[in-house]
């Protein structure tokens, strides 16, 4: 029984080897042309899909030092089923209380304020903004869909947008 079982180890331990080296040389220069095609493919929202590890979605400013109602992006697009890290900095001076009906629709993981971690059963009603400064808030794409953002007492200037979950 113990020659069986070493044979029998022995043939899977020489399978995987071998495999191993049958991807080696699969890897070869002459499908440069068809890797670059898939990357490009792969570069277009159709395309791109969830991964494993959690993605920056481009940070949010609200406001600057030359206009208090500015911001950096209007627009978002992010994929169902992704883990995120969204940077929201207010950076004009005012008093600034984001709404977004987005965290009703995600799966919310945790809120950082200066290296300082806020875990939630559940999702925040908004983030205010009583002195320039930055939240990160991590979450996982549950529901596609189209969502708003916006400063409600701002958005007449421009204080608004949306992030769409493909």
């Amino acid at each position: 029984m113990r020659k069986f079982r070493a044979v029998a180890f022995a043939a899977l331990v020489g399978m995987t080897l071998t495999q191993g080296q049958v991807w080696a040389q699969d890897d070869g220069d002459d499908d440069d042309a068809a890797a670059a095609a898939a990357a490009s493919t792969e570069a277009s929202p159709q395309a791109e899909k969830a991964t494993r590890a959690s993605k920056d979605v481009p940070e949010l400013i609200l406001g600057s030092k030359q206009d208090q109602f500015t911001v950096n992006q209007k627009d978002f697009e992010l994929i169902a089923g992704q883990g995120y890290r969204w940077k929201i900095t207010a950076a004009g001076g005012l008093e600034y209380k984001f709404h977004t009906d987005l965290f009703r629709n995600v799966w919310n993981n945790q809120i950082v304020i200066n290296d300082l971690e806020v875990h939630m059963n559940g999702a925040p009603a908004w983030l205010e903004f009583d002195a320039d400064g930055t939240i990160q808030v991590q979450f996982s794409t549950v529901r596609p869909g189209i969502y708003t953002w916006s400063v409600p007492d701002l958005t007449d200037k421009g204080m608004k947008g949306t992030i769409t979950i493909k």
